[in-house]
């Protein structure tokens, strides 16, 4: 069984009420997955104000070094804890071993994220839901 990223499976749950549907991604795993959304497991709307890692990567805000901010200034680091959390716990419910994430999210990106500017500028790095899901020994591929 695999998490997928809500928006791949074409739910229009991203900031700008968008989605990334990946039809080849969902041939490829079929009925063998579970979607989820961290951001909207927090309780955040759609559309919503885009929101970017301020200070470091998924892993300093779980270290409490970073913030999550959005678009106006707000601080809404707590909550996207909370809801990278509920994802996780929904991945080991579902003794998830792998998960294909939307990249550059301040909670699914893999590998690279926003630099927190609200620039469109890339740095190293990965959201918190990466993050969680590493630290739970679960493979995480960015799409």
């Amino acid at each position: 069984m695999v998490a997928l990223s809500s928006c791949m499976t074409g739910e229009r749950c991203r900031y700008n009420a968008t989605d990334t549907y990946n039809p080849s991604i969902l041939k490829n795993i079929a009925d063998n997955h579970i979607a989820v959304c961290p951001e909207i497991l927090a309780g955040f709307g759609i559309p919503r104000a885009a929101c970017e890692i301020f200070g470091g990567s998924g892993e300093d805000v779980l270290k409490g070094t970073a913030r999550i901010m959005d678009k106006n200034g707000s601080d809404i680091t707590e909550a996207m804890i909370l809801g990278a959390e509920k994802a996780l716990q929904i991945c080991l419910e579902n003794d998830i071993n792998k998960a294909y994430l939307q990249s550059k999210s301040p909670t699914c990106g893999c590998g690279e994220i926003y630099d927190g500017n609200f620039t469109n500028t890339l740095k190293p790095g990965n959201g918190i839901f990466t993050a969680l899901l590493k630290n739970h020994g679960i493979e995480v591929v960015a799409v």
